[in-house]
């Protein structure tokens, strides 16, 4: 793809890196067919392809966005799939976070979703206070037939049961059972302790009988995914040096193998920290060494090797398989692999490949495209005949499972049920 960007405006590293991915683009259009947005509403504008030229155009304008661009931009999901898809490696996710980043900067939105987007980026990363906002909302639940549409998709989303807090997620060193084999830190997230403590519970279980130490650092919290997709950078860039900080003071005090992350949002934002700090002088050779010790959950099980188990039951398990794990980070094999030794019957889900419409805030965002992306994930997971379902990332464990009475759990709590932890609580009925 030609651009028209001036000498000045290369001079910008963020302009300088738009360049370079959008000239590798060559309009193939093969990113179109793997698009949710763009299999739903049927706009090239609300494809990769469609969304490049928009943000070219942006981009070279250098100046406030138009309205549309705004509105197409907004309908991304960030499930990367074009990545996986496109022949030529362009690498649209730093680019749309480019452009996100401008739209922030000098885009115009209407009050009520600026104050919406202030919300979501003040109250979610902490859940000293996203908990009792949470209970609070409970409370007006019912009225979201009444509240506007944004208002109404919240409160539709808080769950039945706000878990109490998990003693497992403060800061502490969690010992390895028997010989130490290796030793890791664990990011316990922001709201992933709200709404699904038993996540980190199962998480912390399995490694520590696998022989790994687990430390939950200080001052450790969210990843900063949440304000990054909303071209809130400097926010992200804050979470992020602050994760730095955490993990890179237990690397010098006792080594580290690995930083380990079970949800995959979260997953591929750390990994990235390298390039999102490759300009500051004063923590990119930090920040990259953080990115290189993150792996995901599941490739952290693979290389101990779980032991023989017997399967706790006769589940057949539907994995979704969470665009941030398959696309974001290319893990497709290890999770359906581990589920397979732990003795569930693993089936894949149709169209595996597409968004279930959680991608975050986008739910709360894009609530009706959210919703029509839900209900096409759930009725391909009904067609397996799977009785529970089974993913890496709590977003999408959340949002699929308000949309279907079948239980959805993390990975780790089936692996951990099978190396003789509690049945997670969803399964009771099983």
């Amino acid at each position: 793809m030609q651009t028209r960007f001036t000498a000045e405006q290369l001079a910008r590293p963020s302009i300088r890196e738009a360049d370079s991915i959008l000239r590798k683009c060559v309009h193939c259009g093969f990113c179109t067919a793997t698009c949710p947005t763009y299999q739903e509403l049927g706009d090239e504008r609300d494809s990769p392809r469609g969304r490049i030229y928009l943000i070219k155009d942006m981009l070279e304008g250098d100046g406030p966005p138009p309205a549309a661009v705004i509105t197409h931009v907004d309908r991304c999901l960030t499930c990367l799939n074009c990545m996986t898809t496109c022949p030529s490696g362009v690498h649209y996710m730093h680019l749309v976070d480019v452009a996100r980043a401008h739209i922030a900067e000098h885009g115009s939105r209407p009050v009520t979703e600026r104050l919406l987007r202030w919300g979501l980026a003040t109250v979610m990363p902490r859940p000293a206070v996203f908990r009792p906002l949470m209970k609070l909302a409970r409370l007006f639940r019912p009225l979201a037939g009444l509240a506007p549409k944004i208002v109404g998709a919240m409160l539709r989303s808080v769950p039945d049961r706000i878990p109490p807090l998990s003693s497992g997620d403060r800061p502490q060193v969690h010992a390895a059972t028997g010989e130490r084999r290796t030793r890791v830190a664990l990011l316990t997230g922001c709201v992933q302790p709200v709404l699904a403590p038993d996540i980190n519970e199962a998480t912390v279980r399995v490694l520590t009988k696998l022989g790994c130490e687990v430390v939950i650092a200080e001052n450790a919290g969210c990843c900063g995914a949440l304000t990054h997709h909303m071209g809130m950078e400097d926010k992200a860039v804050a979470s992020a040096k602050a994760n730095i900080d955490a993990w890179s003071r237990v690397l010098d005090e006792g080594g580290l193998d690995a930083v380990v992350v079970n949800a995959s949002g979260c997953g591929t934002m750390v990994k990235d920290y390298g390039h999102l700090l490759h300009d500051d002088p004063d923590w990119a050779e930090r920040a990259a060494r953080i990115s290189d010790l993150a792996k995901d959950l599941s490739e952290v099980l693979d290389d101990l090797a779980l032991p023989d188990m017997r399967p706790p039951a006769d589940v057949a398990v539907a994995y979704h398989a969470a665009c941030s794990l398959q696309h974001g980070q290319k893990i497709t094999r290890q999770p359906k692999a581990l589920l397979r030794q732990a003795g569930f019957d693993v089936r894949d889900v149709p169209e595996g490949h597409l968004c279930c419409g959680s991608a975050g805030t986008y739910s709360l965002l894009q609530p009706e495209l959210s919703e029509r992306l839900r209900r096409r994930k759930v009725d391909n997971i009904a067609r397996t005949g799977a009785r529970v379902v089974a993913a890496g990332n709590i977003g999408c464990i959340e949002h699929i499972g308000q949309g279907t009475d079948l239980p959805v759990v993390h990975t780790v709590q089936l692996i951990d049920w099978a190396l003789g932890g509690p049945k997670p609580e969803k399964l009771t009925a099983l």
